[in-house]
């Protein structure tokens, strides 16, 4: 989507409330089918069938709406003058969850801070810390983000140092997220399209290694070209998920009544909820989900267009791009277009990092929709 640039002075006016209004709607909608979904895994981790709702609304929602208050407030300047020091701060966290005794070793994952009473996964706050750099790079860049060595190398450089991170932990499908975002804004920022063509050449090439040397990776892979291939083993995944998105049919099983979360279908709480969604809730329930996704990214990339800077317009279109192609890479896996990789839905699976670092983004998002030019206020 090429965004125009408008060169009218912004003024202070009313955030875009129907923006805030969407995001609301699907957070409410998140929290009651967490609520729903994860009553039964919660019982049988924990002895208590609340106890991701009450995780997420005390560590993730009421932490993500006070964020959210807090970013509408600070002018979006101000990330712009920080971005580098945040960047720096959000490397070393990355670095530390490797630190025996402070970060987590979960199965074989470095991905958490332990904080004690909870716990931070740093690659969340990876996303938006380095938008923020990337944004405030681009501009300085100008037209030079054209040139291969002035502009595509280094924007190269940043991106490995980072997503290379983040794959460490490892924790491939934030890696994704990282990556198209920064694409993506690497794109609206003016990249040259043979740099761009490039970088997906090689982004092809990666991702069969990545395929290659790691065995797991492979057989997701495999079943998602065939998911009947081992409905009792790799697939079995896929083939619950799909199973339980068409038992809800039309109009769904109802609130509530899901039988895949009776331990059938895995991480019902986190990225296999909008299958639970499916199935009590129906098809046109979950369409209009996904309408509501839509209507972000028209809102997220309307306010992109009549940003005040090309720092704004950066940071603005970074978010949409990150928050719905999540959301709709996460709901494609569950109906079977892409293979499985563990992305959860923003807003709605379980995850108090992710849900603070997005509710924060969209904060300043809507930051900026109350300084876009003129023009903007007229739909």
């Amino acid at each position: 989507m090429k965004i125009t640039r408008h060169r009218q002075a912004s003024t202070g006016h009313a955030p875009d409330y129907r923006l805030m209004a969407t995001i609301g709607l699907i957070l409410l909608i998140g929290l009651v089918m967490l609520s729903s979904a994860s009553t039964v895994v919660g019982y049988e981790r924990f002895g208590d069938s609340n106890y991701y709702i009450k995780h997420q609304l005390l560590y993730g929602v009421l932490l993500g709406c006070f964020g959210f208050w807090i970013a509408t407030k600070i002018d979006y300047r101000f990330w712009q003058r920080w971005s580098f020091p945040l960047l720096i701060g959000t490397i070393l966290l990355l670095l530390v969850v490797f630190i025996p005794g402070i970060g987590l070793n979960i199965k074989g994952s470095h991905r958490w801070i332990n904080l004690g009473f909870s716990t931070i996964q740093p690659a969340e706050i990876a996303k938006l810390t380095f938008l923020f750099y990337l944004a405030n790079w681009l501009q300085k860049r100008g037209q030079g983000v054209k040139d291969f060595l002035y502009g595509f190398l280094p924007f190269i450089i940043m991106l490995a140092l980072v997503a290379g991170l983040i794959l460490l932990e490892p924790d491939f499908s934030t890696m994704l997220i990282l990556c198209v975002m920064a694409v993506g804004v690497f794109f609206i920022g003016g990249a040259n399209p043979w740099h761009v063509g490039l970088l997906g050449v090689f982004s092809s090439a990666f991702f069969m290694l990545m395929i290659k040397i790691a065995p797991y990776r492979a057989a997701r892979f495999t079943v998602f070209l065939n998911p009947e291939s081992d409905p009792q083993g790799i697939g079995y995944h896929i083939n619950q998920a799909l199973l339980a998105i068409g038992s809800g049919g039309w109009f769904g099983l109802g609130l509530g009544h899901s039988r895949q979360k009776y331990n059938f279908l895995p991480e019902v709480q986190g990225d296999s909820i909008f299958a639970i969604i499916a199935e009590e809730m129906g098809l046109l329930f979950s369409l209009c989900l996904i309408a509501l996704f839509g209507y972000l990214m028209l809102r997220g990339f309307r306010i992109a267009r009549q940003a005040p800077d090309n720092f704004s317009r950066y940071v603005s279109a970074g978010i949409v791009v990150w928050i719905v192609f999540q959301a709709f890479f996460n709901i494609a896996a569950m109906v079977g277009i892409v293979p499985l990789t563990g992305i959860p839905l923003p807003f709605i699976s379980h995850g108090s990092t992710a849900v603070v670092s997005s509710l924060f983004a969209v904060g300043v998002l809507v930051n900026i929709s109350k300084q876009t030019s003129a023009t903007s206020r007229r739909s």
